[in-house]
This record gives structure tokens, C-alpha cells and sequence, in this order.
């Protein structure tokens, strides 16, 4: 019988990207800049949702929540990194890295059930338009935010299970910029091929589920469009910005979480970059340059805004 010498991890090392100083430096320049450019617009499209009623309907209560999501989902690991881009030792509790695998997982697995549902949204506002108010009310969307909450939150609470059985043999470095899953698995001793099948078990369900529905709802969205004798071009428009954030965000998660073995490069870091910080900044600036409402909102609060200020600095 092989016996292990498992130890007792109290914390673990992120290498992040690089180790010379001015590198670091630089990219905690730029991860800044991409940081506070994710929540303030993210942010902004949220108050300019809550504060038109012309906006309170389901397509924008979808956008509104996803905002919502990217704000926390970027919020689990970049503040964290940058901290550690002006640490000498980048250290993170063993209690601190699960809490930030289960908030990743949560709220990753969340956004892709919320996805599906967005396309899902526009499916029926292209191909039924007359229907769309009373199909996608507002307790309909409300109901789907909460299954994909509910849906994020079980799965995501197996996944931390399993994750909180791995033992290690005394390696505690993760070549990684945060605490992600398939870097923790590298450093078990449980064995690979049942945690690779966990792995890619659990990401089929949370990946390819939710893709298959938005890739048949996209068909049908063709399908409807082909079938209209004006207005392609605005029909195809208001789907674009929802199926880019989707190319972006399933295409670098799939290939990170979808492959057999979690090698730790670079290739892997971009990836992780790409999902955990580029598409939540450019969730915002897509949909705000691209949809008339929306940048009506910003315009109105901005002047409301201006107006407030200018009131409050006016003599009595």
C-alpha cells in the first residue's frame, strides 16, 4: 500500500507573473487601470438601469445583474493580486484561497447560467416580438436571476467539497495570479485521474450546458432574422454585444477548464485574464456603445448629476 506524506497547508505562495519589480510595477499599473475601468462602468450601467424607467424591463434587468456580477467576479482576485504585486512574500491562508475558489465559482458558474438566459431573452424578442412583454415579464426575469443564483450556488458548494478533500504533499506554490481550481488539483496527492474526471464532469455541466442553449437560441435568432424583409442589420445588432461577451468569456473558460491537464503556464494566466478581467470591462463599454437606451440613461444621469452639483455649489 503506498503511503503518502500529506501535509498540513496553512498558506500558499502565487507566483503571479513575473518577479522582477518593475514588471511588477507596470502590470500593477495596468491591472489597476483595467480594474477601476471593470467597476465604474459597470457600476455606472447599473445606476443608469435603476434610474430610468424606460430601462426597467427584462432585457435591461439581465444587463443590470450581469454588471452586478462582473463587479464581484473581478473583485474576488484582482484586488487581491494587486496587493501582491507590492508584497515581497505573495501569500494567501489556506482558509483565504477556498474562500476565494468557492466566490470565483459561484459567481463564474452563475454568469454562465445567466447567459444562456440573456440569449434565451433575445430569441423571443427577435422571433416574437409581439409576445416579448407578456413572455419575458418582469417575475419571469426575476425568476431566472434567481435559478441562475441557485444554480450557481449548489453546483459551485460540490465543487468546493471536493476541492476541501485534496491533500498536498508538501508543494505550496501555485504558478498562478489566484487561488483557481484546476491550480489546486496540480498540487494534490489524491490522485489525477479521479480529480480530472471531477473536473471535467463539473465543467461540461457549468460549460457545455449552457452553450448548447445559447448556440440553438442563436439558430433560431438566424433562422427568425433570415425571415424578415427589413431592419436585418438592427436585428443582428442587438444580438452582437451578447454573443461577443459569450465568444470571450465561454471560449477562454472552455479551453482553460476544459483541457485534461492544468499545465500552469502562460497560456494559462492570459486565459485566466481574459475571463476574470477582460470581459467584465468590456461587458459595459460593449453594451453602453452599442445600444441607444442605454446611452440615453448615461446622458440623463450625467446631467443630473451636473445640475445637482451645480445646485449645491450655487449661492443660497
Amino acid at each position: 500500500m503506498e503511503i503518502r506524506n500529506y501535509s498540513q497547508v496553512t498558506e500558499f505562495i502565487l507566483l503571479g507573473f513575473s518577479t522582477e519589480h518593475i514588471v511588477q510595477v507596470v502590470l500593477f499599473q495596468v491591472f489597476f487601470i483595467l480594474y477601476m475601468t471593470t467597476v465604474t462602468g459597470n457600476l455606472l450601467l447599473i445606476v443608469a438601469v435603476r434610474s430610468d424607467h424606460r430601462l426597467h424591463n427584462s432585457m435591461y434587468i439581465f444587463l443590470a445583474n450581469l454588471s452586478f456580477l462582473d463587479i464581484c467576479f473581478t473583485s474576488i482576485t484582482i484586488p487581491k493580486m494587486l496587493s501582491n504585486f507590492l508584497r515581497e512574500k505573495k501569500s494567501i491562508s489556506y482558509e483565504g484561497c477556498l474562500i476565494q475558489v468557492y466566490g470565483f465559482l459561484i459567481l463564474g458558474e452563475t454568469e454562465c447560467i445567466l447567459l444562456a438566459f440573456m440569449a434565451y431573452d433575445r430569441y423571443v424578442a427577435i422571433s416574437n416580438p409581439l409576445r416579448y412583454s407578456v413572455v419575458m415579464r418582469t417575475t419571469v426575469c426575476v425568476r431566472m436571476i434567481g435559478a441562475s443564483w441557485l444554480t450557481g450556488g449548489i453546483i459551485s458548494s460540490v465543487d468546493i467539497y471536493f476541492l476541501y478533500q485534496l491533500r498536498y504533499c508538501g508543494f505550496v506554490t501555485i504558478d498562478h495570479f489566484f487561488c483557481e481550481a484546476p491550480s489546486l488539483m496540480t498540487l494534490s496527492c489524491n490522485g489525477d485521474s479521479v480529480i480530472n474526471v471531477i473536473k471535467l464532469v463539473g465543467s461540461a455541466v457549468v460549460l457545455l450546458v449552457p452553450l448548447s442553449c445559447i448556440l440553438c437560441s442563436y439558430v433560431h435568432i438566424l433562422l427568425s432574422v433570415l425571415r424578415i424583409q427589413s431592419k436585418r442589420y438592427k436585428a443582428f445588432s442587438t444580438c452582437i454585444s451578447h454573443l461577443i461577451i459569450v465568444i470571450l468569456f465561454y471560449g477562454s473558460a472552455i479551453i482553460m477548464y476544459m483541457k485534461p491537464e492544468h499545465s500552469g503556464h502562460l497560456l494559462d494566466k492570459l486565459l485566466s485574464v481574459l475571463y476574470t478581467t477582460v470581459t467584465p470591462m468590456l461587458n459595459p463599454i460593449i453594451y453602453s456603445l452599442r445600444n441607444k437606451d442605454v446611452q440615453g440613461a448615461i446622458r440623463h444621469l450625467w446631467r443630473s448629476m451636473v445640475t445637482s452639483n451645480l445646485h449645491l455649489l450655487s449661492p443660497a
